[in-house]
């Protein structure tokens, strides 16, 4: 092939990819474009604008356009120019389309899921419902729909969802029923600013919220100053069954200290406590050590089965021993095996704590791996604890097995069998 024919072969390359476009084109290009935009009137119109746009971007992309000088500061870059314009037309017909019914409807969709996923204060809630109610009104003037809260917070969510089903059902066309949508998309941008303006607890500082829930409100000017304010009202709360306003404190400070002082407070309120378990319960399962020990001051046997997973296997030989602890408090029959397992347990701590805690859980399926110990463990103290756990079961049997080491080599056991054969 000659070279005539090479350089008419890149030409029409050229041609076809658009790189021999001149700036000047491209622009008059634009300029028709942007009357096109002018003259539009429904979206199929805007559709053939947004067509013409992208093949003026791609034949930009491609086209072979002079570089500025970079020596001159004032020089003009077509490129740039040219891909600003562009720029400004996409603008303008974005700003041109609509509005959409989907549009609408995504907001109703996204207020009803804040009405029902925020957490409001009562203020908030009241602002709230007044911005669902007005939406509720001025969307019945567009579009038949039978939603009601009937004065109820709780329903509001479902309301909200009702219209958007509703709007959606209507198949409102952009161009047809373009006053019936500017009408909702405004009555639903004026609900939106409404929930963003209703006031939720994560508004607030912490001692606005407890404030707010009258967390405070048990402080005189004699007790206030007893204690650092949240620990006297915690106390007070306490003493007085107010459960709920104790733990809404203990879940917002959330400080070390304050954490460890709510905890000690429930400790020692033991069974009375109770109202407090799901709470520990919760806290617990995240092997937190001083929520597991107020479960076993509750006493209630739904933390078993989360507690005997603690002890299950080698793991933490602290966290085995609180819990433990725990489980002999709580005194479920259904510990006496798990707790028995721990009797081989590496620790020589955790045998011993398992040892007593079989004496509470006091049921005489106990009483042979105890006597087990007492004869073939090692740990002299390990022993005392299991003679101790026989007296604590306190059957004949038991007893009869503990007083058999009256003579033991260890005092501590020797002591415990006194006691239990004198019983």
């Amino acid at each position: 092939m000659s070279n005539g024919d090479d350089e008419a072969d890149a030409s029409d390359d050229a041609e076809a990819d658009g790189s021999d476009v001149t700036a000047e084109e491209l622009e008059s290009r634009l300029t028709e474009a942007g009357e096109a935009l002018d003259a539009a009137s429904t979206e199929a119109d805007l559709d053939d604008v947004e067509s013409s746009l992208d093949d003026i971007e791609s034949d930009l992309e491609a086209a072979d356009l002079p570089e500025p000088d970079e020596d001159d500061d004032d020089a003009e870059d077509p490129r740039e120019e040219l891909e600003a314009q562009l720029s400004d037309l996409r603008a303008d017909l974005d700003e041109q389309r609509g509005p959409y019914a989907e549009d609408v409807v995504a907001i109703v969709s996204d207020a009803a899921d804040t009405v029902t996923d925020s957490e409001w204060t009562d203020d908030g809630e009241a602002d709230a419902q007044d911005a669902v109610e007005t939406f509720l009104d001025e969307s019945a003037e567009f579009v038949d729909h039978d939603a009601d809260t009937g004065g109820d917070f709780v329903a509001a969510g479902d309301a909200l969802e009702t219209v958007a089903d509703a709007i959606e059902a209507e198949s409102l066309d952009p161009d047809d029923d373009t006053e019936t949508i500017q009408g909702l998309l405004e009555a639903a941008e004026t609900l939106e600013t409404g929930l963003e303006e209703a006031e939720v607890w994560d508004d607030l500082t912490v001692q606005e919220q407890l404030d707010a829930r009258g967390f405070y409100d048990v402080l005189t000017n004699e007790n206030r100053k007893d204690f650092p304010p949240e620990w006297n009202a915690a106390k007070l709360h306490a003493e007085e069954g107010n459960f709920e306003q104790v733990l809404f404190a203990y879940d917002k400070l959330g400080s070390e200290f304050f954490d460890g002082y709510i905890v000690d407070l429930l400790y020692n309120l033991g069974s009375d406590a109770e109202p407090a378990f799901d709470a520990m319960h919760q806290r617990a399962q995240k092997r937190d050590k001083g929520p597991i020990e107020v479960l076993g001051k509750i006493g209630d046997e739904r933390a078993t089965e989360t507690l005997h997973d603690y002890i299950d296997g080698d793991g933490d030989p602290a966290l085995q021993k609180v819990t433990l602890r725990a489980l002999g408090a709580i005194g479920s029959a259904s510990s006496v095996q798990p707790v028995a397992n721990r009797l081989d347990a590496d620790s020589e701590e955790v045998r011993s704590v398992a040892a007593r805690a079989l004496g509470l859980l006091g049921d005489t399926r106990a009483i042979e791996p105890l006597s087990n110990v007492l004869k073939s463990e090692d740990s002299d103290s390990v022993r005392a604890s299991a003679a101790w756990a026989l007296r604590q079961i306190g059957t004949e049997a038991a007893l009869d097995e503990a007083a058999r080491y009256t003579d033991d080599r260890a005092y501590l056991v020797q002591a415990e069998a006194e006691k239990a054969a004198s019983a």
